[in-house]
């Protein structure tokens, strides 16, 4: 499922190619399942626009128009966006499409289609209808407290609830406690002030890095729990030992914490 570092990655993507062109035409496949209004209103209120400014929220991208109301692009399990121009550079599972003036066009792609785009008043009324918390990114460390303070839960299911830290996945939290030395089932209200701080650092040191690397995880640093995951094929991930901690070489423990697969060292990751 895209995550944070994807959804920036495509919002810089969309900021590349698509902004202050005139929208002509747009298209849906299956407007019903695909379009949070009705295609017609939204069709309407978009034609004759321009996307002037984007904006991410956690795993959601916001996109500006002229007239300051707001397109918002949820890409569900397998959503991506794809600028083109002719027939043949088409991709494959388009969705929806918005046509500009300029001849090009934007496809929202969408393999599984679970993705949705809908039209807002404004940035406010969506993240609130969402019920959003502070992005992954942005949170500060008092934030970041406060919240857990109030959760008598596991860590990780505190930091998968997208209103308490919007943006951050299974993975992505996994990777986070990992380089935090966290155990995922520690109580998230029990953490003390350094460990808060040291998890604030290790979520956006991992953030960063994974937005630098454009969201392609087989690049990773070597020194990542992603390439001990099962589903690696990374060069880090050794023949023989790819399932060891890349820090202490402790064997990684698979477990379930919150309904969710988790990976973690037991020896790095004491409870």
């Amino acid at each position: 499922m895209p995550e944070l570092p994807e959804v920036e990655t495509l919002r810089k993507y969309l900021e590349a190619t698509s902004m202050h062109q005139k929208i002509t035409g747009f298209t849906a496949v299956d407007a019903k399942r695909q379009i949070t209004m009705p295609a017609e209103d939204f069709r309407e209120q978009i034609m004759g626009r321009q996307m002037v400014k984007t904006t991410r929220i956690g795993k959601h991208l916001l996109v500006t128009l002229d007239n300051g109301k707001v397109l918002s692009l949820h890409f569900g399990m397998t959503g991506d966006l794809h600028y083109y121009r002719i027939p043949e550079d088409a991709p494959r599972f388009e969705r929806a499409t918005f046509f500009f003036d300029s001849g090009f066009k934007l496809a929202f792609a969408d393999s599984r289609k679970f993705g949705r785009i809908g039209l807002w008043e404004s940035e406010t009324v969506y993240k609130t209808a969402k019920k959003l918390g502070p992005d992954a990114l942005e949170i500060s460390g008092a934030e970041l407290a406060k919240s857990l303070r109030k959760r008598k839960t596991a860590l990780k299911s505190a930091l998968l609830d997208q209103k308490i830290l919007a943006g951050i996945g299974n993975w992505l939290v996994d990777e986070i406690l990992f380089q935090a030395k966290l155990h995922p089932e520690i109580i998230a209200a029990e953490l003390t002030d350094p460990e808060i701080q040291n998890l604030l650092e290790a979520t956006q040191n991992v953030l960063q890095i994974s937005i630098e690397e454009e969201a392609v995880y087989r690049q990773m640093p070597a020194t990542f729990l992603i390439h001990s995951r099962e589903w690696d094929d990374s060069p880090h991930a050794e023949k023989d030992a790819h399932k060891n901690c890349p820090r202490c070489k402790t064997e990684i423990t698979k477990m379930v914490v919150g309904g969710r697969a988790t990976y973690i060292c037991t020896q790095c990751q004491q409870k």
